[in-house]
């Protein structure tokens, strides 16, 4: 059910899983993850791993939706993590997909300050993405 929080599947080897009942938390709405509920547990998660590895962020983190900047549409979540200002005015991950040189899929990821990238948004300066969040539906 719970596919993949996971960067600490790939890059760190096998993690404890979420004591949650995901299936009573997780909407899913316009064919992505509503983050609202999980976005506070799922920091803490990612923060307590990075910790653990060695890696921990030196700033604030924050879990936020990725939104399509074609559509609008929700598609994931992502951890942002900056100065505690900059990441308190980020609401969202901004997610243009692009092909170079028609081989190469791109995937640009851009920390911005409001959930709906077809209305005016701008850049969040100094936050960068931290960690990607996947649910297999």
């Amino acid at each position: 059910m719970w596919g993949g929080v996971l960067l600490g599947m790939v890059l760190m080897g096998p993690v404890p899983a979420l004591a949650l009942d995901l299936g009573d938390i997780i909407g899913v709405v316009g064919g992505g993850l509503a983050v609202g509920a999980l976005a506070g547990p799922l920091d803490e998660f990612i923060n307590t791993i990075t910790l653990n590895k060695g890696v921990k962020a030196s700033g604030a983190t924050a879990v936020v939706p990725i939104v399509s900047v074609g559509s609008g549409t929700h598609i994931g979540a992502a951890q942002v993590t900056g100065p505690a200002a900059a990441v308190k005015k980020t609401k969202a991950v901004a997610q243009v997909e692009v092909s170079f040189k028609g081989a190469v899929r791109v995937k640009i990821l851009v920390p911005i300050d409001s959930v709906n990238p077809l209305d005016r948004f701008k850049r969040v300066q100094g936050v960068g993405v931290s960690a990607i969040i996947d649910v297999r539906l």
